[in-house]
């Protein structure tokens, strides 16, 4: 298990702030004041997650408003700006002349926690700043990198390598799923699958055998999941057990001193799947490799996805990215703090690529009476081609 040092050092978080303030003035040049309360982005500026409060203002210094735990915060942050409040009232006494309007994370700041900062804040006016953060953390440092590169090598060793010594004829995909859990912790995993998107709930990703990878899910992702129950209907079912012909579906992030990488392998439990089925998930990981080579600064993801979507045949597209009426639209996503980043290999992203944006490129087609087929790895955007940090092996791996 890899021992390396995951704690931010305070250049890192110099640079991110200027960059941050940077693009602010690039695309809200108007703004005052900016304060963030979710623990991503607090986590980015500051190296620590804490209960609390970043204020960054136009003029004059950031600073981390700490209630719980300030003394973890001083231990374990380098950034030079922090201070201990017990209320938003603590605070508010450093900033006698608020402005009218403040940027804000719209998309995650509840509302009840608003009422309460603005008791003390007295601001008129909301505006949001959170493609900005979001574009920000797209494009990821050499220290980011080598992150996702540890997290990369764990994810490739475990499912490239270690699965197939894990499935058993007769388990069940609850059983399989706890494994595959721990295993990837004692390899380094930080434990959890971090995602933005509202109410997504994730510990470690979709695992299915057979069908149970077409099942129906609110997730938006391509694959399914049966889940545990109706109320956590993510992770693996009890009932349905590993049995021969099986093809196994396994969609799960990893990740290494906060940072993810994403991939999706596909096993062939006791006998061979049907030649045309495995063609279809050839044809998957020749979508992926075409995405891949466009991995480059300066192409547009929109333009990417429209151009790949229209070297596909009517009959691949039926089920491809989903199954039924259950397909998502895009062909890959960023990844980071976050899996589901921006930008997004789909319509309506139109800023060029940036050297070192990192991108899960997942085609996936959905076949009936047997599963969920295709591919998942995580990418840097580099000079020439994408360069893949999650293995190598094309999937449907004989078990």
């Amino acid at each position: 298990m890899c021992t390396m040092d995951s704690r931010v050092p305070g250049s890192e978080l110099e640079q991110r702030m200027k960059r941050f303030k940077a693009r602010m003035e690039d695309q809200k040049p108007d703004y005052e004041l900016v304060v963030i309360f979710g623990n991503i982005n607090l986590y980015y500026f500051t190296g620590t997650m804490q209960d609390s409060m970043l204020c960054i203002p136009r003029d004059g210094e950031p600073t981390l408003w700490v209630r719980k735990s300030y003394e973890r915060a001083k231990h374990e942050s380098e950034f030079p700006y922090i201070e201990r409040m017990g209320s938003f009232r603590d605070a508010a006494r450093a900033y006698t002349d608020v402005p009218d309007t403040v940027h804000l994370e719209t998309d995650i700041v509840p509302l009840a926690l608003y009422q309460r900062f603005s008791k003390y804040f007295p601001i008129s006016h909301v505006e949001s700043v959170d493609r900005e953060l979001s574009m920000v953390r797209a494009v990821k440092s050499p220290f980011e990198i080598s992150l996702m590169e540890e997290s990369g090598r764990i994810h490739a060793r475990v499912l490239e390598e270690s699965v197939p010594d894990m499935l058993t004829e007769g388990m069940r995909e609850s059983e399989f799923a706890t494994k595959l859990y721990g295993h990837l912790v004692n390899e380094g995993h930080h434990g959890i699958a971090r995602f933005g998107m509202f109410n997504t709930e994730m510990l470690l990703g979709q695992i299915g055998f057979g069908e149970n990878s077409l099942y129906p899910t609110y997730f938006d992702g391509p694959g399914g999941s049966v889940g545990l129950c109706p109320a956590v209907p993510l992770l693996g079912d009890r009932k349905r057990r590993l049995k021969k012909g099986d093809l196994v579906f396994v969609d799960v992030g990893c990740g290494f001193g906060g940072y993810h990488t994403d991939k999706t392998m596909t096993y062939m439990f006791g006998a061979s799947l049907p030649d045309d089925v495995i063609e279809k998930h050839n044809r998957c990981v020749d979508v992926q490799n075409h995405l891949a080579s466009l991995l480059v600064p300066g192409n547009i993801p929109s333009q990417i996805y429209q151009d790949v979507i229209a070297t596909l045949e009517p009959e691949f597209l039926e089920n491809f990215m989903g199954y039924k009426d259950r397909k998502v639209k895009f062909l890959g996503h960023g990844v980071g703090l976050l899996i589901d980043e921006i930008p997004v290999i789909a319509e309506g992203f139109h800023e060029p690529l940036e050297e070192n944006m990192v991108f899960a490129l997942e085609p996936k087609k959905g076949i009936p009476g047997v599963g969920m087929v295709g591919i998942e790895n995580t990418f840097v955007v580099s000079k020439g081609r994408g360069r893949c940090i999650t293995g190598t092996n094309p999937g449907l791996i004989l078990v």
